[in-house]
């Protein structure tokens, strides 16, 4: 029988769910926005901005506990990338994903107290937290401040690219987060990972 690691504390489960309610928040008020229509819209469009700019101000909050926690607890030993074989220790992962996983393989990167990710999830959790959500932030506050936004931006307007920035760092994050849900099916049991994040212990 596999050993249980108490791997998730309990400020890491309640900052990953509040982050995952924020984020659905911030996707279905941006759609709202994007595709506003009077006649059709889900919630209405002065709505969908004041929730959007309420949940964006919330979801910047809960990235500041995240960088803290990762810089003053043993959580961020977790994203630190070595980056010497990555891609070797990468390819590795991605053919058991493809393949290894469909043919009941083990892991080649199994989870222990030293490592939380594998190569891929480690990697592609750094991009995220650490350029995409604070990119999105920057973007976001821009937007809420646009006073402070070059006029012009390689003679297009400023506001625009920072829109078009903001949008298409979203969509991004959409769909990791799909995958990301996809992926955690692939545990012991396709629920058994959606239970370590309710009572900590893998």
């Amino acid at each position: 029988m596999a050993e249980k690691i108490y791997l998730y504390p309990v400020w890491i489960r309640l900052w990953h769910m509040l982050n995952a309610f924020l984020f659905l928040i911030l996707l279905g008020t941006g759609l709202c926005m994007q595709y506003s229509n009077p006649g059709t819209t889900i919630i209405p469009f002065d709505v969908s901005v004041s929730l959007h700019n309420i949940t964006g101000i919330l979801l910047s909050i809960l990235f500041v506990i995240f960088i803290f926690g990762n810089l003053f607890t043993g959580n961020g030993k977790y994203y630190k990338i070595v980056w010497k074989g990555l891609i070797k220790r990468a390819t590795k992962q991605f053919i058991f994903y493809t393949v290894g996983v469909f043919k009941k393989q083990d892991p080649p990167f199994p989870i222990s107290k030293k490592r939380k990710f594998n190569p891929m999830q480690l990697f592609s959790y750094v991009v995220v937290m650490y350029v995409f959500i604070p990119l999105l932030i920057i973007t976001g506050l821009a937007l809420f401040f646009p006073d402070y936004i070059p006029t012009q931006v390689f003679t297009k307007s400023g506001i625009h690219i920072t829109d078009l920035i903001h949008i298409i760092i979203g969509f991004a994050l959409s769909m990791f987060m799909l995958i990301h849900i996809y992926f955690c099916t692939m545990g012991k049991t396709p629920l058994s990972n959606f239970k370590s994040m309710i009572n900590g212990w893998h």
